[in-house]
């Protein structure tokens, strides 16, 4: 793929791209859901989620070994089922559960930003500042691969930096005492469900891992950095998720964090920092967001264009002068605004969870029964992968279909819309070929 650059991305860019996505939709977006589903156990909730994403990831790190490509995971698809509609509607699924983190990260922005004035959370104003995030993304995505990772690595160190400080404050404020937070008999009550229910959230925290296969083609030495970038991604953020979670933890109250679930750690700052805690997170949340959104929009956009020029999806180029990725970065960031602007966060999670564990699913079956014979590879790790993401994507709908039936519709619908789009588009095809 000449229009791709590579070893334009180095290992160090990598793990940019990956911790810059996972650490804020991660912990500033879902803390709150997932303790609304799993009360005060939601710390270990995320070392449930860790566990799970790792037997995951063993399928995406042998797929990169054998498969480096700018399309990642499009690349891999197709490899297991060939070019029709299976394949072409499973990537179509990661890309939208992508774009739908795009959208949950840009409402995260704009619900941080609205603290520092004091404003209502369900205000017109935090979608048209998601959208306004989505905007400056585009422009810079637009600059370059060297521009993206530096800027996506400088700022990723920065986050994290800054996360670590109000994780220092906040178990100060406990006087460094591990604990989980006090529960009230106004507090969720949750079953076995609601827990394994959590676990889908706590997985779609870890995910931009993804991310980084996207960008197999370009980054040096492919075949042994995608591997290592996930790992290492998967493991800082981890730590990440952990510190902060026993930060937060050990100053709220569980309906406390429930009740500001959109802006959990901005609340929980209140106590260690006081008005100038409530300014650094939410500044932070500003940088870990817009962070998110440029590495996220950076790796969908190739996706996309991958799935562009193999003609696995309907598209046509409106100039020879516009590259295919300059031209799927428009769509990328226009389909994210109309989701920020439709959803609000709880359901932008629900929808991503349930068509990522879906997608992911298919990712492992590929490996474990088309591809058994070209390579090798562990198979009791990728049916334990498989196993675990039909329990917890069973849990999240059962629990969805009792409080939120509507999503689990809107999953539905959306799957099967992309399902009969791809079997028209080949149909055509087919037809115009013949």
């Amino acid at each position: 793929m000449k229009k791709y650059k590579k070893n334009s991305i180095s290992l160090i860019g990598a793990i940019g791209l990956g911790t810059g996505v996972m650490i804020s939709a991660g912990i500033f977006a879902l803390l709150g859901q997932i303790t609304e589903l799993s009360g005060n156990l939601f710390p270990f909730v995320f070392i449930a989620g860790s566990i799970v994403t790792a037997f995951s990831a063993y399928s995406y790190i042998k797929f990169s070994h054998n498969y480096p490509s700018a399309g990642g995971i499009g690349k891999y698809l197709v490899e297991s089922y060939g070019k029709g509609v299976i394949a072409s509607s499973a990537a179509l699924m990661m890309i939208l559960s992508m774009v739908i983190n795009q959208s949950l990260v840009a409402r995260t922005f704009g619900s941080y930003t609205m603290q520092l004035f004091g404003g209502p959370s369900n205000t017109w104003i935090i979608p048209a500042l998601g959208v306004g995030l989505l905007l400056f993304s585009l422009i810079i995505n637009l600059s370059g691969n060297f521009f993206i990772q530096t800027f996506s690595s400088v700022t990723s160190f920065i986050k994290i930096l800054g996360l670590l400080i109000f994780s220092f404050g906040g178990l100060y404020a406990t006087k460094f005492v591990f604990q989980l937070s006090e529960t009230t008999s106004t507090g969720p009550d949750p079953t076995i469900f609601h827990y394994i229910a959590a676990l889908a959230l706590s997985v779609l925290a870890f995910k931009g891992f993804t991310t980084i296969t996207n960008n197999g083609a370009e980054i040096i030495k492919p075949r042994i950095n995608v591997g290592r970038a996930i790992i290492i991604s998967i493991v800082i953020s981890l730590i990440a998720y952990l510190i902060i979670s026993f930060a937060v933890s050990g100053n709220l109250t569980v309906p406390q964090i429930i009740a500001s679930k959109d802006y959990a750690l901005a609340e929980a700052a209140r106590p260690a920092f006081g008005g100038f805690g409530l300014w650094f997170t939410v500044i932070l949340a500003i940088l870990a967001t817009v962070t998110a959104i440029i590495a996220s929009v950076f790796a969908v956009s190739r996706l996309f264009a991958m799935l562009a020029d193999m003609k696995l999806i309907p598209h046509k180029n409106i100039s020879e002068n516009i590259r295919t990725q300059q031209q799927t970065l428009f769509y990328t960031v226009g389909l994210a605004i109309i989701l920020t602007i439709l959803f609000d966060l709880t359901r932008i999670a629900s929808l991503g969870a349930i068509l990522y564990l879906t997608m992911d699913i298919m990712i492992h079956y590929g490996l474990a029964r088309k591809l058994k014979d070209k390579i090798e590879t562990k198979k009791g790790i990728i049916w334990t992968a498989i196993v675990l993401d039909i329990i917890i994507l069973g849990a999240f709908v059962y629990i969805k279909i009792i409080t939120d039936w509507l999503v689990v519709v809107v999953a539905i619908i959306i799957m099967l819309a992309l399902l009969i789009m791809q079997n028209i588009f080949f149909y055509y095809q087919r037809k115009t070929e013949n």
